[in-house]
């Protein structure tokens, strides 16, 4: 039977604890400061990233190939025959691309590697919904053919306080131009099927963005069965209004508050994110 691992990027923003409970190997970004680098997710934590933006701005360093070997050699070294490698969009970083070259360096294990065409938790949902299929003893090439079925099922939808962040970090995609400032519009955005960010609307005000959020998640709510994470970039309160706002919307199987966004994309979308990740579920 094939033992299959599983790895992904830290942009997929998954739970630390259930990371290690299930032997999930996370290949880490790199936050980089004038005076000094941290790695994503091991010795710098969302809250510190949101501290330091006043004072800098970071750049980010995506994961490369000898970091995704590096975990490659690991899975082998602990037994696995085959590994599904999960990564944020193509469109959004190189990640994909190091993944790819590295899945040559370890021919002993059989790698498939898979772009999100996505970040955050959808592309932590695909993670988990590819452990699911690890669990139920499916076959890597069953796993493999069901996955590109993951796109179609998972989307994201956020609004920020400021294209800043988006504008230096170079991930601004077609959202350039949609805010004034003045005015207090600010975009619903979302990640489209060409792995970049798109604006949906602009909406003024944050009261006018959570009830224009609850509208569009009805969309799905009224035709599907749907699992939501809620997305906080240091944004409590906002996010906490979105929850009561959508929570007992009928067709909502599962609605988790408390999805932070990590200081590899913390840096590119700066604080006051709020947003949510649904996942169809029929």
């Amino acid at each position: 039977m094939d033992k299959i691992a599983l790895i992904t990027d830290s942009a997929s923003d998954l739970n630390t604890n259930f990371v290690i409970e299930n032997n999930i190997k996370i290949v880490p970004f790199k936050i980089i400061f004038s005076d000094k680098e941290y790695i994503d997710g091991i010795d710098i934590t969302p809250k510190a990233l949101y501290e330091y933006l006043p004072k800098e701005i970071p750049k980010t360093s995506l994961p490369g190939v000898d970091d995704f070997t590096f975990a490659l050699e690991q899975v082998k070294n602990e037994g696995y025959t085959h590994a599904i490698i999960i990564t944020i969009s193509s469109g959004l970083s190189g990640a994909y691309n190091s993944a790819r070259l590295a899945s040559e360096n370890v021919p002993e294990v059989k790698t498939f590697v898979f772009d999100s065409m996505t970040l955050t938790m959808s592309e932590g949902a695909m993670v988990i919904e590819t452990l699911n299929l690890i669990k139920q003893e499916k076959s890597f090439d069953e796993i493999v053919i069901t996955l590109p079925s993951f796109r179609d099922k998972i989307d994201v939808f956020f609004t920020i306080d400021t294209l800043e962040y988006l504008i230096k970090g170079g991930r601004v995609g077609k959202v350039a131009g949609t805010i004034a400032g003045v005015l207090n519009l600010k975009p619903i955005i979302t990640v489209g099927d060409d792995g970049i960010y798109h604006t949906v609307c602009k909406i003024r005000g944050i009261k006018q963005c959570i009830s224009k959020l609850t509208n569009i998640l009805t969309n799905y709510l009224e035709n599907h069965k749907c699992k939501v994470w809620v997305l906080d970039g240091n944004a409590p309160e906002k996010s906490k209004m979105l929850y009561d706002s959508i929570k007992d919307i009928p067709n909502l199987i599962e609605c988790t508050l408390g999805g932070s966004i990590g200081p590899a994309l913390g840096v590119h979308t700066g604080p006051g994110l709020v947003g949510f990740i649904v996942e169809r579920l029929d």
